[in-house]
């Protein structure tokens, strides 16, 4: 039974009453995804492809998504998009294959021959405009306008180096959406981050349960024990320990030297086989480092972090010096902090530690399934980029070919959606201090299902930036 959502304009089913509660049916009943595909998705701006995907005048890259197909290609005026439909009786013009039957994303340069529709031959060139009808005199005058004829454009916008669209053509840009979390990553020059390579899999889960797996760190201890073993002291300050309004991390009593090695160990362990969350050029500036101790405090918790603004230092002097498009790392960490996992609503979060990032995608495939894509986001000196990363590896969620950390993710997404359906299972039972985004994420979710104002939205959206291990919100929905 749907209950109203409190001031929207539409009913929501299974809303949030409480907002430390989630109704666990809001995972995998039918009719809740099929008001995500009704009012969610067709409303919000979503990450298409990354622009180094389409460097060229011409390039075109297609993005599916719950059964709607977009073409983006860069033109001789910037980059647009198109609904992947000939206007005659409705074909893909390019691409076609669904997310569900091929992973790989349909590609191809149409400076010289345009789009062509595959059934009966009708063309276009890359600005959407209609350049041949075969047999024009067979179609009444009134079909024949260039209205009835021209691709239908989509909206398109570009962030963080990625091409955003979105089917609504009155939603507000993408980075009013996003809001002061663009400025912060456009400090770090994401947008000149380039792909070493990306890796796909299929989880049997819904979307939400995988994008939430990374949405507080209180996990780490159990899913991640190499982590937790490695430094317990700063997970155990976080979380095993009250918070208090400055919160210390409790340094073992060990000299500079040792808790500078631990650190590189740590960093080291959450780098291996991600490259970009801590690239390994990264570590190896770091460990070069271990063994300075001259001029650093004696408290420990002072000492290191002096040593790892030094490491950052070093990294951007030295990896600057290579031509590498880096900012200096200390400069904005302190005029533009991010977080550890920063999310862009719904559907795309980077992972940043030094320069270079992770990220990732994921993509609902039905109630119960999804497709979860993995970038390696690093910088190269101009000239030195590598050819553009334009199809993931697709590996079985629990291949052992995927790098360890988020191969435990994936070993407890899925069981988790299975252990959602077990009788008496009600809600979710979320902690206050470090899992509200989750319950951020959802109700901002509600809020697009409720048909709430789209200013209202944004604002909510805005608070998402930095709340990763974050409270629940007043969002104002």
């Amino acid at each position: 039974m749907l209950k109203s959502a409190d001031g929207g304009l539409r009913p929501v089913p299974f809303p949030i009453d409480d907002p430390e509660r989630i109704p666990v049916r809001r995972y995998f009943d039918a009719e809740f995804y099929q008001a995500e595909l009704d009012h969610l998705w067709p409303n919000v701006w979503q990450m298409a492809c990354r622009e180094e995907q389409i460097p060229e005048v011409g390039d075109w890259i297609e993005y599916e998504n719950v059964g709607k197909s977009v073409i983006v290609v860069r033109t001789t005026s910037g980059i647009k998009a198109f609904h992947n439909a000939c206007r005659h009786r409705g074909v893909p013009f390019a691409g076609g294959s669904p997310l569900g039957s091929s992973h790989a994303s349909a590609h191809g340069n149409c400076a010289k021959t345009g789009f062509v529709c595959p059934f009966h031959g009708w063309r276009w060139n890359m600005d959407g405009e209609s350049t041949r009808i075969y047999g024009k005199h067979l179609f009444s005058e009134r079909q024949m306008a260039d209205a009835e004829l021209n691709l239908i454009p989509c909206r398109a916008e570009t962030l963080a180096g990625c091409v955003w669209i979105n089917h609504d053509d009155d939603a507000l840009p993408v980075r009013q959406s996003i809001g002061p979390l663009a400025e912060r990553l456009d400090a770090h020059n994401v947008d000149k981050l380039k792909a070493e390579w990306c890796y796909g899999a299929v989880l049997p889960a819904n979307w939400k349960i995988a994008m939430e797996a990374f949405m507080e760190g209180y996990h780490v201890m159990q899913t991640h024990p190499q982590l937790q073993h490695c430094v317990p002291m700063m997970y155990d300050s976080m979380y095993a320990q009250p918070r208090g309004p400055f919160p210390q991390m409790a340094m073992p009593e060990l000299s500079h030297t040792e808790n500078q090695a631990l650190q590189v160990k740590s960093m080291a362990l959450l780098g291996e086989g991600m490259a970009g969350m801590i690239h390994e050029k990264e570590v190896e500036i770091a460990r070069s480092m271990v063994g300075i101790e001259e001029g650093l405090p004696d408290d420990r918790n002072q000492a290191m972090f002096m040593w790892l603004g030094m490491v950052m230092h070093q990294i951007s002097e030295r990896l600057k010096a290579k031509g590498e498009p880096i900012p200096d790392l200390c400069a904005v960490a302190q005029s533009d902090p991010i977080n550890a996992v920063e999310f862009l609503f719904p559907h795309y979060f980077l992972l940043p530690y030094f320069s270079s990032m992770s990220a990732y995608r994921i993509r609902p495939l039905g109630p119960e399934s999804c497709f979860f894509e993995i970038w390696s986001l690093t910088f190269f000196p101009e000239g030195e980029e590598p050819e553009p990363v334009m199809e993931p590896t697709v590996l079985p969620y629990d291949s052992p070919d995927f790098p360890p950390i988020p191969r435990q993710d994936y070993s407890n997404i899925p069981l988790q959606q299975k252990g959602l359906h077990a009788s008496g299972f009600e809600f979710m039972r979320l902690s206050s201090q470090v899992e509200g985004m989750i319950s951020n994420y959802q109700r901002i979710i509600d809020g697009y299902l409720g048909g709430k104002p789209a200013e209202k939205l944004a604002a909510a959206t805005n608070m998402l930036g930095g709340n990763f291990d974050g409270r629940i919100e007043e969002l104002g929905l």
